[in-house]
């Protein structure tokens, strides 16, 4: 048996590793850190280990398949016979109920493939359908959209400075789980490491002791849904103390200082539970400190106000004078600038609204949270038929259950995607694309989100078999046969345009985006597979990295002005409430790695967390099966007591379950587990539209 080793990476998070394997007859038998990656650093986490087992997966389609919706039976088909299948069903649904016919989904994946970034953003163009929704508005839409109204561009991102910070401001984050996130950072916990030899802190704000929280200088605990109470109460410290100073390139101070005026350390202590004492103590910290960086993420983006979380994060760097300096929150400078040079738009927010509820899109795209009623609500504009790609929204959206039935009554689905999952299952076609170690890969985005600047292209591991494609060969074919069937074809000269635009392979584009900024070249990065190190973050590109009509930082967007009368509305709990958050852990991602031996044997996780206390107050024992029971569903789980959580507070993990009929999914289907997103609900949404899955109020029951 021969042995081969290849330098490869790891595309299953944001941390994008670099990976040395170890290639024996085909097939993966090793895998270890690259020690050379300037990034990355040698670290890799459990999900990297098993990318091999991943690939090599019997349950992952390799070929297309139909399903008989008379039987439910699946077959093989050929490719040809695909393509014009999907393409049929979505210009028979365009000609007869028109573009919005079509709903559209984009799951988390795509962000994590050159060839979507390439050419599924353009397929998605070419169909025009306002029906388009994507995992963004489960995650970080609040992120995105204050980007765009404070800065000017959507991904225009501060990144924490982590390598040379003093101190680390965590809120609603776990990135000792989750190796960073809108903050590409492999070797979390080496970076912690030096960031406290080097005399520096991590303070962390969550309702659960996670992972990060148990290796930070402090933890405290903070009632889910009410950070915004407590960032804006330590702006008020700020302002007060007089230490609230804006760059001159910013404007809205004197907006910003009435706002957070009425929001006073001691009313958020009572909505929150954190002490008035601990957060003017950190305010100070933040605002003394030799350097410092405050960031929050999916547990302050996922409630009912994280747009006003998140532009609070943003006012704290700011106004500390920590934005765009060593050691604070500071912009990328990447090898392939997809900001700087237009290749995502800057975006915008309130074009059109959702048909039903008349939620706002943002940056072309509505709530998945209105998915479920656009399918099952007669009239213009209904969803008719479904393209997804790469995701599975009945395990990762609001009310997963409700949009599970929502999909059995479509006219039409499609799904490219390499799963017979909880979603795909509902389709008439299933196209799976070749495997990550199967085609070329650099990272557009997570470039842009690093720690650090570097840059890396990596060949594919594997060729690609004979009878296979690649996701941007599935996005062309799709696109240009679906325009080609169209009743009311685009005009000749778009068609074109549309036909040069997907034809050239994603390695093609990314050797002349590297053109554009100068900063290396595809013959530099194929010569240094490990990647090219471009340097630390650099301080002072402001004010011209900005991207807003004025040139200036707009510190006080109206849209969140106008929100904070239904903050301060908000009354604590009453007592004995639990409120429901989510979880994750560093084996997971998201809903579909659970197939994966490797990444799921060992100790269950699925269990519902529980303080002991409230246990003792409904007479629960450890390990007994409970009734979960929201506004919008009940499902039964085993409890787990544990001091990890607050008091009124209760936990189950993102991803689970796939008990399902017709998932082929052998080692997932077996796991026990239950979905959290049949307890979530819809109807709450931070004003961005981004799912409110924290804090959703529940009762616990045997």
């Amino acid at each position: 048996m021969s042995e081969e080793r290849r330098l490869g990476v790891c595309n299953l998070c944001e941390a994008i590793c670099g990976l040395e394997l170890t290639l024996s007859d085909g097939r993966v038998t090793g895998v270890r850190g690259n020690a050379d990656d300037p990034l990355s650093r040698g670290h890799v986490c459990p999900k990297g280990v098993a990318i091999g087992e991943i690939h090599a997966d019997p349950d992952r389609l390799r070929r297309p398949v139909r399903r008989d919706r008379r039987t439910g039976e699946w077959s093989e088909i050929g490719w040809d016979e695909a393509f014009d299948l999907v393409a049929d069903g979505l210009a028979r649904t365009i000609d007869q109920h028109g573009r919005d016919g079509v709903g559209i989904y984009l799951g988390n994946p795509n962000v994590h493939s050159l060839g979507s970034m390439t050419h599924g953003l353009a397929l998605v163009k070419a169909l025009r359908s306002r029906n388009t929704f994507s995992a963004t508005s489960v995650d970080q839409l609040p992120h995105q959209l204050m980007a765009h109204l404070m800065f000017g561009h959507q991904l225009l991102l501060p990144i924490p400075d982590l390598d040379r910070t003093d101190y680390f401001l965590v809120i609603g984050a776990n990135p000792m789980a989750s190796n960073g996130s809108l903050m590409t950072v492999p070797d979390f916990p080496r970076r912690i490491r030096e960031l406290k030899r080097r005399g520096g802190r991590m303070v962390v704000l969550d309702p659960r002791r996670t992972e990060t929280a148990k290796v930070a200088t402090e933890h405290h605990f903070v009632r889910p849904g009410t950070d915004a109470w407590v960032l804006l109460a330590m702006l008020n410290v700020l302002v007060a103390d007089g230490l609230a100073v804006a760059p001159e390139y910013a404007a809205g101070l004197d907006a910003v200082e009435r706002a957070v005026a009425p929001f006073t350390p001691e009313r958020a202590e009572a909505v929150s539970g954190l002490p008035a004492a601990v957060i003017t103590s950190i305010a100070l910290e933040l605002a003394t400190a030799e350097s410092a960086v405050a960031y929050g993420r999916v547990g302050v983006s996922t409630h009912e106000f994280g747009t006003v979380c998140q532009w609070a994060v943003n006012l704290l760097n700011i106004l500390t004078g920590n934005l765009d300096r060593e050691g604070g929150a500071m912009f990328t400078s990447p090898a392939i600038d997809i900001v700087g040079t237009g290749q995502i738009g800057r975006g915008h927010h309130g074009a059109w609204h959702s048909r039903v509820r008349g939620l706002p899109e943002t940056a072309g795209e509505l709530p998945v949270a209105a998915l479920r009623e656009e399918i099952e609500t007669p009239g213009k504009g209904q969803v008719r038929a479904m393209l997804t790609l790469s995701g599975n929204p009945v395990l990762s959206t609001p009310d997963g259950a409700a949009l599970d039935r929502a999909f059995a009554g479509l006219d039409f689905m499609a799904a490219v995607d390499i799963y017979l999952n909880e979603t795909t299952r509902h389709a008439d076609v299933i196209l799976p694309p070749t495997s990550a170690l199967e085609r070329d890969h650099y990272d557009l985005v997570f470039h842009v989100f690093a720690v650090r600047n570097t840059a890396r292209f990596t060949p594919a591991v594997f060729p690609k078999p004979a009878d296979a494609r690649h996701d941007w060969e599935i996005y062309r074919e799709l696109a240009l046969r679906t325009v080609a069937r169209l009743a009311s074809k685009p005009p000749l000269k778009k068609r074109l345009l549309l036909r040069a635009r997907m034809t050239p392979s994603p390695t093609t584009l990314v050797a002349l985006l590297l053109r554009r900024t100068g900063r290396t070249t595809m013959k530099q990065l194929r010569a240094h597979p490990q990647g090219v190190d471009l340097g630390p973050l650099e301080a002072g590109l402001l004010p011209g990295r900005l991207q807003t009509p004025t040139g200036t930082v707009d510190l006080a967007p109206q849209l969140v002005l106008d929100d904070l009368a239904r903050l301060e509305a908000v009354t604590p709990p009453e007592a004995g409430q639990l409120l429901l958050i989510g979880r994750r852990h560093q084996k997971d991602c998201n809903s579909w790695l659970h197939n994966a031996e490797l990444l799921t044997k060992g100790r269950a996780r699925h269990h519902l967390l529980m303080h002991p206390e409230d246990m003792a107050a409904r007479a629960l024992r450890d390990g007994e099966t409970v009734t979960v029971t929201s506004r919008v569903g009940s499902v039964k789980v085993e409890v787990l007591g544990t001091d990890d959580v607050m008091p009124g507070v209760v936990s189950l993990p993102h991803g689970y379950g796939h008990g399902r009929s017709g998932v082929r999914l052998s080692r997932a289907s077996q796991l026990p587990g239950v979905s959290i997103n049949d307890l979530t609900d819809p109807e709450r949404l931070d004003v961005s539209g981004n799912a409110a899955f924290s804090g959703v109020p529940v009762t616990v029951e045997v």
